[in-house]
């Protein structure tokens, strides 16, 4: 295998170290050519960092492997995904920009003599090492690697000069990052001081008699908050009240999914392939032909998840079972074989591939390893070198444990109906396998099953009236104010329902209640507030939208910040009538009687670190104040605008008592730790990223190119 198809398999698990070892996270690319990227043409550009541009051409490759590494992963292959990888690209590619500038301004570097060692030094990377190894010594061969990536370089061909450019520069990007780190890892202290003042705080104990009137007794008829004073406070706490652009609209959906006439007349068809399905031999050929696959394996009892699998189960072998149906599918099962196996099986294998050999030649180097097992040669020895199944070069070709229906067919039946000690050459599509059959557990019922289904379509009929009644609908709603008459008016008692799709995003690819499409989120942004759309064919619904709200990036608007803001400020106009009420006691009686009587409690071993005792709760103010010396001894300390309500306190009592809470410099240490903890982690706003990208002005256009 050549050096370029090697690195071309093992990108994705070098990107998976760099992701572990990195400090922030994120796989960084193309760092020298990225310099040139300010001033790119407008319309190939997805965003912009502080000016930066970024291209279609280099997010859109990042979206794509984002989408294959989920795909690994075992994500099910949706629109969701698409839009999860979409933001996770996003978020890659602000963050290494970010990070690319300031390493620019601060001038961190890789020189080329630094390059070199990270590429063919004691730590070079580990697919390298296992690539280039001194023929005698097995070790690392770094003026090898050197020759064939230079060769490469000089004369290979344009995709293979970018691919090995590409890995290159992820490895620079890395070191550069490490350095990057390593400035706040060297600069990050906690100093002794702080753990003794700290211990100090938490050994001082208080008790104090406190009269209390709370906010909840005062009706909130009793005050008024304004448009311009949350706009106020909007204005004051900016930062609190950013927001992302974002549309909101009603819809109806128009059902177009299958009636009991398509139901019926799919049922029909099926009916009427039974008999040939049931004499079909080439059984694989004759599902292909009708658009469904055919898995040439037994599965244990216990694995098939078949609706109708009693009922398959005891189907005779020839015989076909069904139709029946299955969610929106009709199926018929015909049994092919029924055997007992066991549950599991583990196994090693070498795998010889026929992607770029011809069968032949794949099947004389498998028989001459076979052959060579024999013999005695060393079976994890061959597999590292010749096995085409990265999977399990790592076990040394094991699988262990491996259930039935997991791997591909002929596979599959190899292990599981033969006995432990077995061993041949397997044909599959993947190449020739020699295998050997370690050991297998348990035992149970197996079978052998053909399914054919076929999904119930809508006819064009069934389509056409949803249609036709959405079209009607959309006909007579001009505006938004049409929209919610003609449905009160018309829909509703039709049983049709109204709902909400709010905080849809430019780059959303599902709406929620809605369904997956890009073109109904972009016809939503198309529109302006209060429009109607025209009906929009989701899944089995015609959709028809009339949006109704549509936030800016920016700042929140009044409306939109009220329900937090309102209760904030209206419990500071209740504490002012409070205060007001009370006057100016002289002593914690007085106070108890000019707020109507209120009983003086009192609340004991009080910490700096906890909360009030009781029933006072969170009350950070009262803490405050029951520890500052300048109220030990006062008749009365306040009025204290609290969380739930306005306080008079009176300290009645002022300690310490030995907290221990271990060795100071065990302490220091798990402090310092945190602090680390806290700088790597990417979503801790003390990140670096984290509060780069505050700082950044930052230009989101996916929307234009997805």
């Amino acid at each position: 295998m050549s050096i370029i198809q090697d690195i071309r398999d093992k990108y994705a698990k070098v990107t998976v170290v760099l992701v572990a070892l990195a400090l922030l996270g994120f796989i960084l690319t193309d760092y020298f050519a990225g310099k040139s990227r300010m001033g790119g043409q407008m319309e190939t550009s997805v965003g912009s960092v502080n000016g930066w541009s970024i291209s279609f051409d280099e997010f859109n490759p990042m979206v794509i492997q984002a989408e294959e590494n989920m795909k690994q992963q075992g994500y099910p292959q949706n629109a969701a995904m698409t839009q999860q990888a979409i933001e996770q690209a996003w978020n890659q590619k602000v963050s290494e920009t970010l990070l690319l500038q300031e390493l620019s301004l601060l001038g961190i570097e890789v020189g080329k003599k630094e390059l070199g060692d990270i590429l063919y030094g004691v730590n070079a990377p580990q697919d390298l090492q296992n690539q280039f190894k001194d023929t005698k010594t097995g070790l690392y061969n770094g003026t090898l690697a050197k020759q064939n990536i230079d060769q490469l370089l000089k004369s290979g061909t344009p995709e293979q000069k970018t691919s090995i450019s590409n890995y290159i520069n992820a490895l620079a990007n890395m070191r550069m990052s490490e350095k990057y780190s390593s400035l706040f890892a060297n600069s990050t202290n906690y100093p002794r001081w702080i753990v003794e003042k700290q211990n100090a705080e938490n050994g001082q104990l208080a008790r104090i008699s406190l009269v209390r009137e709370l906010y909840t007794n005062i009706p909130d008829s009793a005050v008024t908050v304004t448009d311009a004073e949350i706009e106020k406070y909007i204005n004051k706490y900016k930062n609190q009240f950013k927001q992302q652009e974002s549309r909101s609209s009603y819809y109806v959906s128009f059902s177009a999914a299958p009636s009991a006439s398509d139901s019926a007349t799919t049922l029909g068809e099926v009916a009427n392939l039974k008999e040939r399905f049931k004499q079909a031999e080439n059984l694989e050929q004759f599902l292909a032909g009708e658009g469904a696959q055919y898995y040439n394996g037994y599965v244990s009892a216990k694995a098939i998840q078949q609706q109708m699998k009693d009922s398959i189960f005891k189907t005779p072998v020839g015989e076909v079972y069904g139709p029946y149906l299955d969610a929106n599918t009709y199926v018929l099962a015909r049994m092919v074989g029924k055997v007992n196996m066991p549950d599991t099986v583990s196994l090693r294998h070498i795998l010889i591939s026929t992607q770029n050999r011809d069968s032949a030649t794949a099947y004389n180097l498998c028989d001459s390893l076979q052959k060579a097992v024999a013999a005695g040669a060393i079976f994890d020895s061959l597999v590292a070198r010749f096995s085409d199944d990265g999977g399990s070069k790592a076990t040394g070709g094991k699988y262990e444990n491996v259930p039935s229906g997991q791997m591909v067919g002929p596979f599959n039946d190899f292990i599981f109906l033969r006995s432990p000690g077995s061993k041949g050459i397997v044909k599959t599509d993947f190449g020739f396998h020699y295998i050997e059959v370690l050991s297998q557990k348990g035992s149970g019922p197996a079978y052998k099953v053909a399914y054919l289904p076929r999904e119930i379509v809508v006819s064009q009929e069934t389509d056409n009236a949803a249609l036709n009644k959405a079209n009607a609908f959309a006909g007579e709603c001009k505006d938004l104010a049409a929209f919610e008459k003609v449905y009160e008016q018309k829909l509703k008692a039709q049983g049709l329902t109204k709902g909400t799709a709010s905080d849809i995003t430019p780059v959303a690819f599902e709406v929620r209640g809605v369904g997956a499409s890009r073109s109904f989120v972009r016809a939503i942004y198309e529109a302006d507030k209060g429009d109607v759309l025209k009906p929009e064919r989701i899944d089995n619904n015609y959709i028809v939208a009339a949006v109704y709200d549509v936030i800016k990036e920016g700042t929140a608007a009044v409306n939109t910040a009220r329900a937090s803001v309102d209760p904030v400020l209206r419990n500071k106009k209740k504490a002012a009538l409070i205060i007001k009420k009370m006057g100016t006691p002289a002593t914690i009686d007085a106070a108890a009687t000019a707020l109507g009587g209120k009983t003086i409690e009192a609340a004991d071993s009080i910490r700096m670190s906890g909360a009030l005792t009781g029933t006072f709760g969170y009350e950070p103010r009262v803490t405050g104040a029951a520890f500052n010396p300048s109220n030990k001894g006062k008749a009365l300390a306040g009025p204290i605008e609290g969380l739930s309500g306005v306080f008079v306190i009176r300290v009645d009592n002022q300690g310490t008592t030995p907290v221990i809470q271990g060795d100071i410099n065990s302490i220091r240490q798990s402090r310092y730790q945190q602090a680390l903890q806290a700088f790597s982690n990417q979503y801790s706003p003390n990140n670096p990223i984290s509060v780069l990208r505050a700082a950044a002005t930052i230009k989101d256009k996916r929307q234009a190119r997805y």
